[in-house]
């Protein structure tokens, strides 16, 4: 089981579209997903988990301790989703002072029941108690960067906190790669910024990149992945592609699941 934290801190920049879309990707392709929301409802939304009733199980309460596959739900039967909503924005009162806090994430994972090849993560858009929980349960991050030159400037406050994670928490954390999102390369600054993060990154840069697209933005609005909401769209083409240099290294390959 490998565990992805899809992480940027800065909002906007197609985080949680990313890590939806490539869970739904990677379950076309045979694989177990499991997704887990660590930002206060808005995967979950996404996944069509619009309103959870206060007696159910969210990730909140898994991180107090609660069973960790009572809160787990299918989407469609085709990967499964570990919701949260408003309920999370209390644990970072409640967390703060938990000195056993960061490995929280780490130890609900180890209790799961059933056998899934990944576990992406969807982190919050700032640095906040809640990333530090992910990161510490993750084996790699995954940052979507929007192809402009403000949200480029912050990956760099990304890998500080990676680093810092990996030296106080997490040994085995690693950087798994950067995707370039929002991209059209017919443009200048788009471009450019691909030579920039390919100068620093080198071959962690995904070859795919991930265009603009309208259907894209509206597909969360319907509960539905790109896959489900418009599955001949040149961005599901690109998710899949995604998906496929992600799940290179993992062995042995699955073939894809028909459709």
């Amino acid at each position: 089981m490998k565990v992805i934290a899809f992480i940027n801190q800065k909002g906007g920049v197609g985080k949680t579209t990313t890590c939806l879309n490539v869970g739904a990707a990677l379950s076309l392709c045979g694989f177990k997903c499991l997704l887990v929301d660590m930002d206060i409802g808005d995967l979950s939304q996404s996944a069509g988990f619009i309103e959870i009733d206060d007696d159910e199980p969210t990730v909140y309460e898994v991180l107090k301790g609660s069973d960790i596959n009572a809160a787990i739900r299918s989407h469609n039967g085709r990967y499964d989703v570990l919701p949260s909503d408003e309920r999370l924005s209390a644990g970072e009162i409640d967390f703060a002072t938990d000195k056993k806090r960061n490995t929280l994430l780490r130890s609900a994972l180890g209790k799961l029941s059933k056998p899934y090849d990944f576990v992406l993560v969807d982190c919050p858009p700032t640095l906040s108690v809640f990333t530090t929980i992910a990161l510490s349960a993750a084996d790699e991050v995954i940052i979507p960067v929007q192809a402009q030159y403000l949200p480029l400037s912050g990956v760099s406050r990304v890998i500080r906190t990676a680093e810092l994670v990996k030296s106080r928490f997490n040994g085995k954390l690693e950087i798994g790669g950067v995707v370039l999102t929002y991209y059209d390369g017919r443009r200048n600054l788009d471009t450019e910024v691909l030579d920039a993060l390919s100068g620093y990154f080198g071959d962690k840069v995904y070859k795919t990149t991930i265009s603009t697209s309208t259907k894209l933005g509206q597909a969360p609005s319907h509960g539905k992945d790109i896959f489900e909401y418009s599955p001949k769209s040149v961005v599901a083409k690109q998710y899949r592609e995604l998906a496929g240099e992600i799940a290179e290294n993992m062995k042995p390959q699955k073939k894809e699941r028909k459709r």
